[in-house]
């Protein structure tokens, strides 16, 4: 298949500007991706895109990354029904580098093949751009009615809204447009792609191009991701799942992927891997036939944890899992850094004690029973441990005068109770 054909296999177009497919299958492509730094890491919202980054590339075209340091200044006005915060430039740089190095892990910047990646800064050109130059030299090609009749305007000009919109989100579009038209002279770019909403913004651009120089520029869009049940992809009761591991731990990510519906897994497992069309359709057979062992999103979360993380991670993200279905050991727990271990136990009864009780050391039917409701009396935990059911860090309580202190706290601050082979307690020492 050729890059178009797989995207169309994958679910992958929703968009495509005539004549784009037969550019792409003519000769080597230049295209350019944006993507808006307002935070110093992209979320798996974002990853659709770098995955099209990255199949536009393995398809032998030159891929550019632009990131917006200058209409990141501005604010998308894109889905948004009001006026965003504005970012300084100190905020945006820093955004800027957590972004590249991010990339870096899924594109090829740095081969000298004549398709290595590009990644550059809007606010380069458009620093030095003052505005009456800008207005006479591109906002004479672009017309008002033309700029009003895009979806993400009449939206918010519209009756029905309440907010308006400033010149400034206005003004949006031209400057994207203006990122075209600047890398289709500078760099030969005559594709943009991105995400569906963007069609409008991409369109005044390759309509720019058009009028000003009567070069060629075409368009292609992915569609949004979406979940199966209407939920908003990407997002969790604690919020964004983000590529970086400290926003993310690498558990988290690794359970968000774990945790799809099966129709879902069927929808990511094209986007968001590389495996190919065989082995997906092997794969999605399988899965359908015994979908209660869950073969679809085991592959996802190893396929995804693994490329955006590491395998290393990937291993440690299930042995984490491991622990809370009772396959996990004493060293596998002690491994795990603080907010793994949250995560891990998260929703399990917590209680708090003060430091000073396990500075002095105490006997843990006492600190089970009187220091903490763990269980009811001491006549039930001394009867369980002679069973062999209780485990303190994933080690059996064998000896009912076990003295507990410092020594045994996981990461300096817990311990780990089990009662029987499912019920966990976490305490937590202040």
């Amino acid at each position: 298949m050729n890059f178009v054909e797989e995207l169309k296999w994958r679910g992958m177009i929703h968009n495509i500007m005539p004549g784009t497919e037969e550019q792409l299958q003519r000769e080597m492509t230049t295209a350019y991706i944006g993507f808006d730094p307002t935070a110093d890491s992209l979320h798996v919202g974002s990853f659709a895109q770098i995955m099209l980054l990255k199949r536009f590339q393995l398809a032998g075209h030159k891929p550019i990354v632009l990131v917006g340091g200058a209409t990141g200044m501005i604010g998308d006005p894109t889905d948004k029904t009001t006026e965003r915060n504005l970012l300084d430039e100190k905020t945006i740089s820093y955004n800027l580098e957590g972004i590249k190095s991010q990339l870096r892990k899924f594109i090829d910047f740095d081969s000298n093949l004549p398709n290595s990646a590009e990644m550059v800064n809007n606010f380069d050109w458009m620093k030095d751009y003052n505005f009456l130059e800008f207005i006479r030299d591109i906002g004479k090609h672009i017309t008002v009615n033309y700029m009003i009749a895009k979806d993400s305007v009449k939206k918010r000009i519209g009756a029905d809204s309440k907010q308006g919109m400033s010149f400034t989100e206005f003004s949006y579009q031209l400057v994207q447009g203006y990122d075209f038209l600047w890398l289709n002279q500078h760099k030969n770019c005559k594709l943009q792609m991105g995400g569906s909403d963007q069609w409008g913004n991409i369109t005044t651009g390759s309509e720019l191009i058009r009028r000003k120089t009567g070069n060629e520029a075409f368009a292609l869009t992915i569609p949004l991701v979406t979940k199966a049940d209407g939920g908003k992809f990407g997002k969790t009761e604690s919020g964004n799942i983000w590529l970086d591991a400290n926003r993310t731990s690498p558990y988290e990510f690794y359970q968000f992927w774990l945790n799809t519906s099966d129709e879902d897994a069927e929808t990511f497992i094209k986007i968001f891997t590389l495996i190919k069309k065989d082995e997906i359709e092997t794969l999605i057979k399988e899965h359908q036939k015994e979908p209660h062992l869950r073969i679809l999103q085991k592959r996802l979360a190893t396929e995804i944890t693994t490329m955006v993380h590491s395998h290393e991670e990937f291993e440690n993200a299930v042995e984490a899992s491991q622990i809370l279905f009772g396959k996990g050991t004493t060293e596998s727990l002690s491994k795990l850094d603080e907010r793994t271990f949250l995560s891990v136990f998260d929703g399990v009864p917590h209680f708090t004690i003060p430091g000073h009780v396990l500075r002095k050391g105490v006997n843990v039917v006492d600190l089970l029973t009187e220091k903490m409701q763990v269980f009811p009396s001491k006549g039930e935990l001394r009867r369980m441990i002679k069973g062999g059911g209780v485990s303190l860090n994933k080690m059996k309580v064998e000896d009912e005068n076990l003295e507990i202190n410092e020594n045994k706290l996981l990461n300096n601050k817990y311990l780990l109770v089990q009662k029987g082979k499912k019920n966990y307690f976490v305490i937590t020492v202040k």
